[in-house]
């Protein structure tokens, strides 16, 4: 058994460091107490890789942008780097939620979907295609989003429809109501987003309706 001398406690298994004070045990090692997580240290692995090569892009591109003076053709006053450093941070911060055990997938979808819409959103302001990304490519995401979360609504087992129920009719109406009372005409691309979040939403109620009443009394406790 390992012993640490300063806490003057034996340790079970084949830690080097004491876990009271960090310091160095004596005795012999035995068997682990607790079995290694093989599939664990791959993804701990892969997240300390891909996160070297985000700082590594992150910082060759501030070096080239504000160091050497390398700039976009046509965009002589754009420091196009922090735009790319918006794009690296809303990446790692999604790979951040993959690794979040209690997050649903209804939770990472549509919040990666958001972080990639809003970063779309600054870059299209900065690169002048506001428009098209306005009227096609914002509700075209959020329409995929909400066929998304209706099929993860089919499927899920955990009792958490009423989340993508929420989130798909949240996602397709809110946005589409505000484009309508502040557009003299809503863009065509909008009306099948907030065509595809009712029908949706009604499909996911017929055919998950008792796991949505269940779970809304589970929710409210009725």
């Amino acid at each position: 058994m390992r012993r640490c001398p300063y806490c003057n406690v034996g340790i079970e298994g084949d830690l080097v460091k004491c876990p009271l004070c960090q310091s160095k045990m004596t005795g012999t090692a035995e068997a682990p107490c607790y079995p290694e997580f093989e599939a664990q240290k791959k993804r701990s692995l892969f997240y300390k890789i891909q996160l070297l090569l985000v700082w590594g892009f992150l910082i060759v591109g501030i070096g080239l942008d504000f160091m050497v003076g390398l700039r976009l053709p046509g965009y002589p006053d754009l420091h196009w780097s922090l735009l790319l450093a918006m794009w690296l941070m809303g990446i790692e911060f999604g790979i951040m939620r993959q690794f979040k055990p209690d997050t649903g997938s209804a939770g990472k979808v549509t919040t990666m979907v958001l972080i990639t819409i809003a970063m779309w959103c600054v870059t299209a302001h900065y690169l002048g295609f506001m428009k098209i990304t306005v009227n096609l490519v914002v509700p075209s995401a959020l329409a995929a989003t909400i066929i998304a979360n209706f099929v993860l609504a089919l499927i899920d087992k955990n009792g958490n429809t009423m989340s993508y129920l929420l989130t798909g009719l949240f996602m397709g109406v809110v946005p589409s109501l505000i484009i309508f009372f502040v557009g003299s005409k809503m863009p065509l691309a909008w009306a099948v987003c907030l065509m595809v979040s009712v029908i949706l939403f009604a499909g996911a109620v017929i055919f998950r309706g008792r796991a949505v009443a269940e779970e809304f009394r589970r929710r409210f406790h009725l």
